[in-house]
């Protein structure tokens, strides 16, 4: 846990507590081999959580682009 804590500006208590909230949601794994804790990405949940927001990106840039056309056209009626 130590060298995963080590090149952040917080506690090692505050790393582990983010660990595990990440392995709670199904992000991470963790096995405890000995003294040791070793953490390894699950990929699954991962790309699901991209998809998602991947979906939405698309969703909010499909309005928001929409919105600058309707400003950019509403100052040139007023110009």
């Amino acid at each position: 846990m130590t060298r995963i804590a080590r090149p952040f500006p917080v506690s090692l208590n505050a790393v582990s507590k983010h660990l595990m909230v990440l392995e709670q949601a199904g992000l991470i794994r963790r096995a405890k081999i000995g003294r040791e804790h070793r953490c390894s990405l699950e990929v699954k949940p991962l790309r699901r959580a991209a998809n998602w927001l991947d979906h939405y990106r698309q969703f909010w840039e499909v309005r928001l682009d929409a919105l600058e056309r309707h400003i950019l056209a509403k100052k040139k009626q007023s110009s």
